[in-house]
């Protein structure tokens, strides 16, 4: 789908969208055609590789159809500058521009390197890095194909729209050197596109506003993806119900009143919904929201923005941990830390709740938030910004830690992070009552109506909710989630050194993978990660024997099986089945290609020694 013009009727939309496809295919091919058009609806994510941010430049997308014809997936989508590392929980939508109908067999990535700000966490600092390709030379331009399955190729159908899913696997393409100085990023690219279902992955669409629908639930809207300022990528219907969240210009709403809201926001205002792919059926995709953030609240062409969690605390100045920058301008910056000034005119709220009386003392440490302001560097080059006269959003705050010991309605916590960071790298003084400080090795949580008493002492938690107020605590935090960490999604991962090893498993085939641990080419990583926590695999006392990598158990339909290098011509293969995955890894370990990484994503199952895997890559060594 492409770019509408505002205020117009769904009817005009539509036909706007159509003339804007085939005069794009007119002008490409110097003449007139009969193509037909369907919509890729393109999302990106990534599997998670351990860094704080992961900033490179995605500069192009295409197809290949079967018959050889190289097509842009988005065909007015500019270099997008992007953050894989803030992708791991949330996709992006990218595009819904209009393609040719057809049946493809690839698509291909160029990513841009030459100016990327790449930050490794390590005790609980962001740690800049650089990126080197296998000889250790700077990184400019990758390209990478990704093949599809010959058994599930991507087909575009006239009139229609098809989701296109885009994942970044930085577990595979990275091997993290902290040693040096500066640390260094061993990359080999390495993605997994497929066409996929509308489901359940959470997904993030920002855009420009177009318009309201009169007496409906929903809105339209011009994608604008990810921090860009200019670009109008494809039109997306957003449906809304009694139970979204409105966050507009810095008020809370719930349901209708947050729609008609929206209806005073001047054209092209900036918008970003939350939720899940709706209806595919139609050449203009839609959107299910669940929450909705609109004009100020999101972005403003008079503030700056600063995204991260707050690791301490004086009077009303707050030091931003893992800060994330985005000037009005769309200048984006990481560092580890900035410093922000709040003030009794600080408008605060908090995501998803409508909640009033909020006030810059309901901000404390550990807190992930959005603030906005006007920002500058000082002399000495550090972040600063003056949100006197800004705003405040508290975003829900992940925390990972092992239970102390809990009784209904409350728990304490031994936290091992919190919003991406040890707590080495906080400072509690002042969060609770009387002067005291929160003590993150007895995290006083909140629990509600989570009843975590039955739990057993020792259990990995992964803790989602907001700090309560500065000076408050404790409890020192009220939960909305609480999850084990067996139930979360796990990583696998094994790296071979010295060239990749030839004959890396004792086993594979269709029921599974069982890695050689005794291989000579092993390397130092060899674990199972359940958020912060490490387990390794050549550890007795968690393993008696190498697990089981198996796809039994696992959503069949959901299954992303992949094996390459981007230096193949083939570059990545994706197979939706074990089936074709078995046979692939057959035919390429007879002796002479090499394995540089495996990364399996999953759960890991004790009792049986299995790790059930929907997602498997092997990143040859080429």
């Amino acid at each position: 789908m492409t770019v509408v013009r505002t205020r117009r009727s769904r009817s005009a939309r539509a036909l706007t969208a159509l003339a804007w496809g085939f005069s794009a295919l007119l002008a490409s091919c110097g003449g007139r055609s009969t193509t037909t058009l369907g919509t890729p609806v393109i999302t990106l994510s990534d599997t998670s590789g351990d860094f704080a941010s992961y900033r490179v430049v995605l500069d192009s997308i295409t197809l290949t159809s079967m018959a050889g014809t190289v097509v842009s997936a988005s065909p007015q989508m500019p270099p997008e500058s992007v953050d894989l590392a803030a992708l791991t929980d949330l996709a992006e939508l990218l595009a819904v521009q209009a393609a040719p109908s057809g049946t493809y067999k690839s698509a291909t990535l160029t990513l841009d390197y030459s100016s990327a700000s790449i930050w490794i966490n390590v005790n609980g600092q962001a740690i800049s890095a650089t990126a080197v390709d296998s000889t250790g030379k700077a990184l400019s331009i990758v390209t990478l194909t990704i093949t599809f399955d010959p058994n599930h190729p991507l087909v575009i159908t006239s009139g229609q729209s098809t989701r296109l899913a885009i994942e970044i696997d930085l577990a595979a393409s990275n091997s993290i050197n902290a040693s040096t100085t500066p640390a260094t990023v061993t990359v080999r690219p390495f993605s997994v596109i497929t066409p996929a279902a509308a489901d359940a992955t959470p997904i993030r669409a920002r855009g420009r506003l177009v318009t309201v629908e009169s007496g409906a639930s929903d809105y339209v809207m011009n994608v604008r993806p990810l921090t860009d300022l200019a670009s109008a990528l494809g039109a997306v219907t957003v449906s809304t119900n009694a139970q979204t969240y409105f966050n507009i210009n810095g008020v809370a709403y719930t349901g209708a009143a947050g729609l008609a809201a929206m209806v005073s926001l001047p054209e092209n205002a900036s918008c970003a919904a939350y939720g899940t792919l709706g209806d595919l059926s139609g050449i203009t995709p839609g959107f299910h929201a669940t929450a909705v953030y609109a004009g100020t609240s999101l972005e403003s062409p008079l503030f700056d923005h600063i995204r991260g969690v707050v690791s301490a605390r004086s009077g009303n100045t707050l030091t931003v941990h893992g800060a994330t920058s985005v000037t009005r301008l769309g200048f984006v910056t990481f560092l580890n830390n900035a410093t922000v000034t709040l003030g009794s005119g600080t408008l605060v709220s908090e995501d998803g709740v409508t909640a009033s009386g909020l006030t810059p003392l309901s901000v404390s440490v550990g807190q992930q938030l959005d603030v906005s302001g006007q920002s500058a560097f000082d002399a000495s080059g550090n972040l600063t910004m003056d949100a006197t006269a800004g705003q405040v959003r508290l975003a829900s705050t992940r925390i990972w830690g092992m239970l102390n010991s809990a009784t209904a309605g409350s728990a304490s916590l031994d936290v091992l992070s919190l919003g991406n960071f040890a707590p080495a790298g906080f400072n509690f003084a002042g969060t609770g009552t009387g002067g005291q400080s929160a003590n993150p090795s007895a995290y006083a949580l909140n629990t509600g109506s989570f009843d975590a008493s039955a739990t057993a002492a020792g259990t990995l938690l992964q803790v989602d909710g907001f700090v309560n107020a500065f000076g408050s605590a404790p409890p020192d935090f009220t939960a909305t989630a609480i999850t084990p960490g067996t139930a979360t999604e796990q990583r696998l991962v094994v790296e071979w050194v010295n060239g990749g090893a030839s004959a890396p498993f004792l086993s594979d085939g269709p029921a599974g993978l069982v890695v050689d641990l005794n291989n000579a080419a092993l390397g130092t990583i060899h674990e199972i990660r359940t958020g912060p926590v490490a387990l390794n695999l050549k550890d007795p006392k968690s393993f008696a024997a190498s697990p089981l990598i198996t796809t039994v158990g696992a959503d069949q339909s959901k299954l992303q099986l992949a094996i390459g290098s981007a230096a193949l011509s083939t570059g990545v293969s994706v197979f939706n089945s074990i089936s074709g995955f078995a046979s692939a890894l057959s035919s390429t370990f007879n002796g002479s290609t090499k394995i540089y990484r495996l990364v399996a994503v999953g759960q890991y199952n004790s009792g049986t020694n299995t790790f059930v895997a929907s997602r498997i890559s092997v990143a040859l060594q080429v």
